[in-house]
């Protein structure tokens, strides 16, 4: 089960859609979904969370919480509205399109995708891509 929290003013336009897109990037995988939850929030939120669990003091626009069992995908996913606003215009890129990349980027991780080291993020620039384009096809 995919969940959609807002901890800001944004919501999802149509929760089905991205609900859909995220089992079919998961199934794409060879992975089963357990359970997914996206918690859209602002700066100060995440901030937090990245100081009290990561003990990082800086702005982030996605942390991940890893549940899952072997391929069972479950998580929590946090997400900085904020950070992605400023990153689409930093960027150049579409608003919707940052986000689907930020939400595909943390469910990545859950199946396994780092993005530490240089080969890795290669490897999830080039997997996000891929997850992307199926944001767009119907099933």
């Amino acid at each position: 089960m995919i969940e959609f929290h807002y901890e800001s003013d944004f919501t999802l336009k149509d929760e089905s859609k991205y609900a859909d897109w995220l089992n079919r990037v998961i199934g794409s995988e060879d992975k089963v979904l357990k359970d997914l939850a996206f918690i859209f929030c602002d700066d100060p939120y995440l901030l937090n969370i990245n100081e009290k669990y990561l003990r990082h003091e800086d702005y982030t626009d996605v942390i991940t919480f890893d549940y899952s069992e072997g391929k069972q995908i479950g998580g929590d996913i946090f997400i900085s509205i904020q950070r992605v606003e400023e990153n689409a215009e930093l960027y150049k890129e579409d608003m919707d399109e940052e986000l689907r990349r930020v939400m595909v980027h943390g469910a990545l991780h859950l199946m396994g995708y780092g993005d530490k080291e240089e080969e890795e993020v290669l490897m999830m620039r080039g997997k996000e891509e891929e997850k992307m384009k199926l944001f767009h096809v119907e099933q």
